[in-house]
C-alpha cells in the first residue's frame, strides 16, 4: 500500500524496453507493470588491472580468492552481491539456494577475508582508478567510467556466471509529482 499504479501512457519509452524486462515477478499488479517499470539493468563481474593481474588468473570468480593478490582485492560491502560472488564461485544457484548453501557461501567469504584489502561500494572508484587495489567485484557499467580514468582497467564476466540486476521506478502513494 505504499506505492501507486503507474500510468504507462506517461512512459512513452516503455515500448523500447526489452520484453525480458517487462512484467517482473515482484510487480503483483494485474499486468505485471502496474507498480514498477524497469529503467536500467546491469551485470556484476570483476574489474582488474591488466598491468598487475596475470592473464592466466583471469576468467572465474576464484580470482577474488587468489592468495597471490592478497591485499589487492576489493569485495562488495553489501551482502546481496558479496554472497553472490561466493555462491557463483561454489556453483550454487543464487535464486534457489538452501540454508546449507548460504552457510557454505558464508564460509567461503570468511576464507576470503584475510586477503581482502577492503569491503567497498563507491570507494571502488578511487581505489581501482589510482591503482591502490588491483581486483574488484563490481558492476559492468561502472567499469567504463573507471577505465576512462585508468586505461589499465578491464572487466570480465566470470565463467561460472553472474547475476543481472534491474533497477525500476515506482511512484510513492500520495506523491504530488
Amino acid at each position: 500500500g505504499l506505492i501507486q499504479p503507474i500510468n504507462l501512457e506517461n512512459v512513452p519509452n516503455y515500448q523500447y524496453i526489452k520484453d525480458d524486462f517487462k512484467h517482473p515477478f515482484y510487480d503483483t499488479g494485474a499486468d505485471g507493470n502496474t507498480y514498477s517499470v524497469m529503467y536500467t539493468y546491469g551485470i556484476v563481474g570483476i574489474i582488474y588491472n591488466t598491468e598487475k593481474v596475470d592473464e592466466e588468473d583471469i576468467g572465474g570468480w576464484d580470482l577474488l580468492w587468489n592468495e597471490k593478490y592478497k591485499g589487492q582485492i576489493l569485495q562488495f560491502n553489501n551482502p546481496r552481491d558479496a554472497f553472490g560472488t561466493a555462491m557463483y564461485s561454489l556453483g550454487i544457484d543464487v535464486n534457489n539456494a538452501t540454508e546449507e548453501e548460504w552457510r557454505m557461501a558464508l564460509d567461503e567469504l570468511r576464507k576470503q577475508k584475510p586477503i581482502v584489502q577492503s569491503y567497498v561500494m563507491d570507494e571502488v572508484y578511487n581505489k581501482m582508478e589510482s591503482g591502490e587495489a588491483w581486483i574488484a567485484a563490481y558492476y559492468a557499467g561502472d567499469c567504463i567510467g573507471m577505465a576512462e580514468n585508468n586505461p589499465d582497467l578491464a572487466f570480465v564476466y566470470p565463467k561460472e556466471g553472474t547475476n543481472i540486476f534491474v533497477d525500476s521506478i515506482c511512484i510513492p502513494k500520495g506523491c504530488q509529482n
